[in-house]
């Protein structure tokens, strides 16, 4: 059996739009030299304008998913993207039990149609108590990092709050800082790494999903947290900076970017 190219898997929703979810961590993954496998956690309503709904799948459908890969292909990372439910997480919760020796990439993100729901708290509750602990890497925004704090209201603390949740490195993304955006990577000793990326014109859907699994990728292939981070980061602008604006909404990055050459 060849396995010279790593199988990923990507845990999150189905976008209509090819914008962000599954599509787009199944190009990431192509173009990053990856086999791309896929459990749909959530059925998305949505353009390249704006998302209307969300359906989460049901629990037992998710862990059925899940495990099916994981039981047949050598996995070398898995990413988590969108989970619908808190039954959701505790289903994913159960599976990573079994798999502890498998890199977990997070890309929190409890809200995706609704930033304003009823249903959020308890998910990020349930995220930074069941899943963070299994975490290689948690990559949150500001806003998904305010979310999931509970006591701490500055940046650096509330990493730190995050990191005594369970996770090993947690990158802290789009920090505005003057003309440029910077994202913050941390582990237990606190701050560890800051990198600064000129802002772009197009705010493109589906970004902080598509450097999750390039993360995901690239350690799949072996590199040091460090490399992954630095070179993911790096494909994620690329891809940005390359996008199209394929329907009426926003622009959707283009993760084929190189091939144009």
């Amino acid at each position: 059996m060849d396995t010279r190219q790593p199988v990923i898997l990507t845990i999150t929703h189905h976008d209509p739009s090819g914008s962000a979810g599954i599509t787009a961590d199944t190009e990431t993954a192509a173009s990053l030299g990856c086999h791309c496998t896929s459990v749909v956690s959530a059925i998305s309503v949505g353009d390249t304008s704006e998302l209307m709904g969300v359906a989460p799948v049901e629990d037992s459908l998710l862990v059925e998913q899940t495990r099916a890969v994981l039981e047949d292909m050598p996995v070398a990372a898995i990413k988590v993207g969108y989970l619908g439910s808190v039954e959701n997480v505790r289903a994913l919760h159960s599976v990573l039990h079994d798999y502890p020796d498998i890199p977990v990439i997070i890309d929190p993100d409890a809200t995706l149609a609704d930033k304003e729901s009823l249903l959020a708290p308890p998910l990020w509750e349930a995220l930074t108590s069941l899943l963070l602990p299994y975490a290689t890497m948690a990559c949150p925004n500001r806003r998904e990092a305010c979310a999931m704090a509970l006591e701490a209201d500055v940046l650096d603390a509330m990493a730190q709050e995050l990191l005594e949740s369970g996770c090993r490195y947690l990158l802290l993304t789009g920090v505005p800082s003057n003309q440029h955006l910077e994202n913050r990577l941390y582990d237990e000793r606190g701050l560890i790494r800051q990198f600064q990326w000129e802002r772009l014109p197009s705010a493109a859907y589906g970004t902080c999903g598509t450097l999750a699994t390039a993360i995901a990728c690239h350690i799949a292939h072996g590199l040091t947290v460090i490399e992954a981070v630095s070179r993911s980061q790096q494909f994620t602008w690329s891809a940005i900076a390359d996008s199209r604006r394929l329907g009426m909404g926003r622009p959707i990055p283009n993760r084929l970017f190189w091939a144009k050459r």
